[in-house]
């Protein structure tokens, strides 16, 4: 695939790790992306709240509770409250803003997880100016959409599940418009249905969209997908997908 934006602009398949590699270290903690840039990775994947006082945090769970030493929604906290919490009992939760500083040479895959984010995002985005670093993917190709024209086109963004949807019944031949949208972020199969088909990929790929696939952890299941030809892949294990990669001769730090 030819490269459209920035952010896809690296020779190979990209390897993206998911929540920072969730499977090695606390999963979206400074913690976890530093070890994944320090394997080489180029490209990291997060979640995006907002507390109730608009700090943006890179962060999953709507609430604490799971993976923190407190408990409350996020939401409805102020950041005085959030950052007091701890993921696995030892990392502090990450603001946005900090990580974009932090990792400058990083590029960001963001997941606003609810409507009340997209605003504050945008002013993050914008603020650090790393529209030409970022690519915002959701659920929703509305929170999507609204994002991008808040940030301006520079913003590259993935489909939600009704342009995925889209793009895979163009593999059967079908009519359907495809919009905005420079990547397809999307499982392997969702339910009974498999998405990630050779007819899927060459209906993205017709239509200028990568493929990135997420979360793959298996290394067998790593190289069926380079077979098949797919433009990334997200991961919990970073240092598995890194020796695949390397092993097929992937693996590019830039």
């Amino acid at each position: 695939m030819a490269h459209s934006h920035p952010y896809l602009d690296h020779s190979g398949p990209l390897a993206i790790a998911h929540r920072g590699g969730a499977g090695v270290h606390p999963e979206n903690t400074e913690r976890a992306f530093r070890h994944a840039v320090d394997l080489g990775f180029t490209h990291i994947e997060t979640d995006v709240h907002v507390t109730a006082d608009g700090v943006v945090v890179a962060f999953h769970d709507d609430d604490l509770d799971r993976v923190t030493d407190r408990e409350g929604t996020i939401a409805e906290l102020k950041w005085s409250e959030v950052s007091q919490a701890r993921v696995s009992g030892t990392e502090p939760v990450c603001r946005l803003d900090d990580l974009l500083s932090a990792f400058p040479d990083t590029r960001f895959n963001l997941d606003p997880k609810h409507d009340a984010a997209i605003e504050p995002l945008a002013a993050v985005i914008l603020a650090a100016n790393a529209q030409r670093r970022v690519c915002v993917g959701s659920f929703s190709d509305r929170r999507a959409d609204r994002l991008r024209r808040l940030v301006g086109p520079e913003l590259c963004t993935a489909t939600g599940v009704r342009r995925a949807l889209f793009l895979w019944l163009r593999g059967w031949d079908l009519p359907m418009r495809h919009r905005h949208a420079l990547v397809a972020q999307v499982p392997v199969r969702r339910g009974f249905l498999e998405v990630v088909t050779p007819r899927f990929i060459d209906a993205a790929h017709r239509c200028g969209v990568h493929v990135h696939v997420w979360t793959i952890d298996d290394p067998a299941e790593i190289g069926r997908l380079l077979d098949l030809g797919v433009d990334g892949i997200m991961t919990d294990r970073p240092e598995v997908l890194r020796r695949v990669y390397v092993e097929r001769g992937a693996w590019s730090e830039g």
